[in-house]
């Protein structure tokens, strides 16, 4: 455990060896050490504090359960009669001298404080002045930097020199500030720090740039914006030679970006600047450049190809395999480091398991083939137990539903003799004849139906014989 004990205003560095130290130690190495390096006697009484005014009282325990960690700060409390430099025979002039200039000029405390006691409330009011102020935080120099709706001096600067009439000005400017960062610079006539170049905003709302970058040889980049709607189209065309040209195209909206105060000053203009930089520069600025480099013959600049071989094959083996055939993909130099031998050789121990020991395998061995047929394998286990837990369908040899019964007839079959006519039923329910209802006598849509309207005979008595003539 290291800590930091402070002895008459002098900090000194101290480490106690152990998992788990107590005071007890802790107390032993100060008086043993740090107490004769300050100039004080090894028998001095003196306690042990965190704050500098609760001892830490000694019972045994250890410095964990009394709150301490590594890096903390211990203070040691001294009794009063030890506050005062004990003399030696070697500094008996010193002594002498030092009275005759109190006698001289008078006491110490009429002179005014020592120069120790000066550096200490010195240093105590700087201590008050970073607490009361906080931590400092810079201002952002990158628009990749913007926090809280900060904005940096340099756009700033733009944004006053330059009188924007609409939302899409506000962007156009950010753009140009990324250009700049990235190393382009501005060609044309001769332009002034913190000034947009001469001609910048033609007529009908249409932007014309053109920039130099120092690490594409006799280039020119033209970036010419059009406004389509409620988006802004930013085309750039990188002509190196005359045969030779690349162009990307990105696509914003200026609403995204900046705020509809954007006329009301430079603290409320932009938004998701971080964004808007991230956007701009891995979509039109890098890829322009890619681009441009690989047709001169030049080296990379940046990406995972500019990586050496050892990081760029430690980065490689965090990814899975289906990210990385499609990393193999892109460029040669991507698709030559995703077939190292050895890259294949930790995927096939960290997906299968599978381990050789040092020898056992020859050194012509094609991991990344080995890699595939346990991946096929792995995949056609699957398959079986999948088929295994879920049987082909086989179609049964009787039908599932039986046949369905014959519907009831509505109304009983046959002759209805006896009371049964003469007798009122509780729920209404048609009744014909049994010969069957005549022409004429069957109850109309919308009549009620009762035990007197059913019957064709209207209001005449029943006569059980009527069906037997």
């Amino acid at each position: 455990m290291k800590l930091r004990v402070r002895i008459n205003k002098q900090t000194s560095k101290l480490e106690l060896d152990g998992p788990e130290p107590t005071l007890s130690e802790l107390s032993d190495r100060v008086r043993d050490t740090l107490l004769p390096e300050c100039g004080l006697d090894c028998d001095v009484e003196f306690n042990l504090s965190l704050n500098g005014k609760e001892v830490l009282l000694d019972t045994g325990q250890t410095l964990s359960s009394c709150g301490v960690v590594s890096g903390d700060m211990i203070s040691v409390i001294l009794p009063q009669s030890s506050l005062q430099p004990t003399q030696t025979p070697n500094s008996t002039g010193a002594t002498e001298q030092r009275q005759y200039q109190t006698d001289t000029h008078g006491s110490s405390e009429e002179a005014g404080p020592s120069c120790s006691e000066r550096d200490a409330v010195m240093e105590e009011w700087m201590e008050e002045a970073e607490e009361e102020a906080g931590v400092f935080a810079p201002p952002p120099l990158l628009c990749c930097e913007t926090d809280a709706g900060l904005i940096p001096h340099a756009l700033e600067r733009l944004l006053n020199s330059a009188s924007c009439q609409n939302p899409s000005d506000c962007l156009m400017l950010a753009a140009h500030l990324m250009l700049l960062e990235t190393g382009f610079l501005t060609q044309g006539s001769k332009v002034t720090s913190g000034e947009m170049p001469i001609g910048w905003r033609a007529a009908g709302g249409i932007y014309r740039l053109q920039y130099a970058h120092s690490l594409l040889e006799n280039s020119l980049v033209s970036v010419v914006t059009v406004p389509m709607g409620q988006s802004l189209v930013i085309n750039a065309v990188l002509k190196m030679d005359k045969n030779l040209e690349s162009s990307r195209k990105l696509v914003l909206k200026p609403d995204a970006y900046v705020t509809p105060d954007w006329a009301g000053g430079t603290d409320a203009v932009y938004r998701d600047l971080r964004k808007l930089s991230r956007l701009f520069k891995d979509q039109l600025v890098y890829p322009l450049m890619a681009a441009a480099r690989q047709a001169l013959g030049l080296p990379a600049l940046f990406g995972l190809p500019v990586l050496p071989p050892e990081l760029l094959l430690r980065v490689l083996r965090l990814l899975d395999v289906a990210s990385l055939v499609s990393l193999s993909a892109v460029c040669r130099d991507l698709n030559a480091a995703t077939h190292d031998p050895s890259l294949w050789r930790h995927l096939l121990h960290r997906d299968f398991r599978v381990c050789f020991a040092a020898g056992a395998q020859p050194r012509d061995t094609d991991w990344r083939d080995l890699y595939k047929k346990k991946y096929k394998q792995r995949k056609q286990n699957e398959l079986r137990g999948r088929c295994r837990f879920y049987p082909p369908h086989v179609p049964p040899i009787y039908p599932l539903t039986p046949i369905p019964p014959a519907p009831l007839p509505l109304y009983p079959p046959g002759i209805i003799g006896g009371d049964y006519d003469q007798t009122p039923v509780v729920l209404p329910r048609p009744r014909f004849d049994p010969i069957g209802p005549l022409p004429g006598h069957l109850p109309g849509v919308g009549v009620p139906i009762d035990w007197r309207s059913v019957r064709p005979g209207g209001n005449r008595p029943a006569d059980i014989r009527r069906g037997f003539i």
